[in-house]
């Protein structure tokens, strides 16, 4: 998997990808995958239990992550957005509109149904700009 992301992310990402028989992935992926990558590593170090990543749900939904919160003792379902800088001016939280709120109200729901899970859950935004977490933002709907 290591020797994968470093492929993938070198200057000659389609040429690679293409020898090894796999579509290139789009930069804004690869960043969005990274982001995901350093939000797990970020809940982990908080002591949350990363179970799933990159969810499907029903047709059109994703969850990025589902952890476990032990101090709340708590699934989360956690949407992670990822900039490649930071910028005051426009946060990564600034790209969660009401949508794509609804989307994973929408998937948390349809997770929870299809597994038959009955406890408390609640749905967390995690931002990472610069490859580092600046911000986690709990309980943002749904739950």
């Amino acid at each position: 998997m290591d020797r994968e992301k470093v492929l993938l992310s070198s200057p000659f990402m389609g040429m690679i990808a293409s020898l090894l028989g796999r579509p290139a992935i789009a930069p804004h992926l690869l960043l969005g995958r990274q982001g995901e990558q350093v939000a797990a590593a970020y809940l982990r170090s908080v002591g949350y239990r990363v179970d799933e990543v990159n969810v499907r749900v029903g047709r059109h939904d994703e969850i990025d992550l589902i952890a476990f919160d032990p101090s709340d003792e708590v699934l989360v379902f956690v949407e992670v957005k990822t900039t490649a800088q930071w910028d005051e001016r426009f946060p990564p939280e600034m790209r969660l509109d009401h949508r794509k709120r609804r989307a994973l109200s929408r998937a948390a729901q349809g997770w929870v149904t299809r597994q038959e899970y009955d406890g408390a859950f609640r749905i967390d935004l995690v931002c990472v700009a610069g490859g580092k977490v600046v911000d986690h933002f709990k309980e943002i709907g749904g739950g």
